[in-house]
């Protein structure tokens, strides 16, 4: 048995996103029902819809940053009551049996984890997953977290793929008071990494190509800009860094970078998955013991922490709200550069 419900969907790769129905599960025993309310635009729906990873199964519903309220629970549900205000990030399943999984890392399940749209729908009605540029949406419990009080919902929505991606890596690499950050590049995903350093105690520096964004990045916690396209500024920032987060979106040379790090200091990999364009020299490895890293997303678990963290902290995403009706112009917004916001669709205009 399934239910009906409106949402917005990319049919081929070179075509504006439009009003569709799509079929929804009945709420299992272990399901949560959500009608939402808020979905963010990430740069993975822009690259998935117009099949910029070559693996979109069309007509697809992108929407990975959902918050909304809950309106129907399964019988074995515990997590959640109907009428709480939840989120739902990038997963919607994972096999739970593998030692990622185990280990509470849904994220990097290796059985193969459940994406939120354009992935193979194990327990549902339609053959790929939907996402949340929709009016509703069925969920296990499991991956679905709680929305703290204080969080305001359009501005948190982010947080379930910006803020985590931020997050894990800097919750692994044990950044706090003294760790001397770096984040490579300043757009919505920057902008987050910035402030949760900047929370978590570290000095924080914001290496970009131009200082045109500098007063948003001092704003939101940066003390000092680097700019990579001044080579006496980047030899002199060299062996400076204990960790770098690059955002940067697109394949890159990351030796310039990695002569930045002190010794044993981590460039971690968040925004660039097709193959590096220049070898990375083995002396520039060996010769200070860096590490050359990635992280993805993060877990169910980190999903709820960093809300957690930014509710107590003060922290929220920069958003700018619209209506359904301006997915596309913010698409090609997005697709120009990143504006150093996040799209935010309210879900009331459907």
């Amino acid at each position: 048995m399934t239910s009906t419900t409106t949402a917005w969907a990319a049919a081929s790769a070179d075509s504006p996103l439009a009003p569709i129905t799509i079929k929804r599960r009945i709420v299992g025993p272990t399901d949560v029902k959500i009608k939402i309310e808020y979905c963010g635009i990430c740069h993975s729906d822009l690259h998935t819809a117009r099949n910029e990873w070559h693996g979109t199964v069309y007509p697809t519903v992108p929407g990975h940053e959902i918050i909304g309220t809950v309106v129907e629970v399964g019988a074995a549900v515990t997590k959640h009551a109907v009428g709480d205000r939840v989120g739902v990030g990038c997963l919607v399943d994972s096999c739970g049996q593998c030692p990622e999984c185990r280990d509470g890392l849904e994220n990097y399940c290796s059985g193969g984890a459940t994406l939120t749209y354009n992935s193979v729908d194990v327990i549902g009605t339609e053959p790929r997953t939907y996402g949340g540029y929709s009016g509703e949406i069925v969920v296990t419990e499991h991956f679905v977290v709680r929305i703290p009080d204080g969080l305001e919902p359009a501005a948190a929505a982010p947080i379930l793929c910006a803020g985590v991606t931020m997050f894990s890596p800097l919750r692994h690499w044990q950044v706090g008071p003294g760790t001397k950050v770096a984040v490579a590049g300043f757009g919505g995903l920057g902008s987050m990494g910035v402030k949760l350093a900047h929370a978590m105690g570290a000095e924080v520096t914001v290496i970009t190509r131009s200082d045109a964004k500098a007063a948003e990045a001092r704003k939101a916690g940066a003390t000092e800009i680097l700019l990579s396209t001044d080579s006496q500024a980047m030899r002199s920032a060299r062996h400076r860094f204990d960790v770098i987060l690059s955002t940067i979106p697109t394949s890159h040379d990351v030796n310039p970078y990695l002569r930045l790090l002190k010794r044993d200091g981590t460039y971690v990999i968040l925004g660039a998955i097709e193959p590096l364009t220049t070898p990375v020299g083995g002396n520039v490895l060996v010769g200070s013991r860096v590490n050359l890293s990635g992280s993805m997303i993060g877990s169910i678990a980190e999903t709820q922490d960093v809300l957690d963290f930014c509710a107590d902290k003060g922290i929220a995403a920069d958003v700018h709200v619209i209506g359904v009706a301006g997915i596309n112009a913010a698409y090609d917004q997005l697709a120009a550069g990143d504006p150093g916001y996040r799209f935010v669709i309210d879900l009331a205009t459907l």
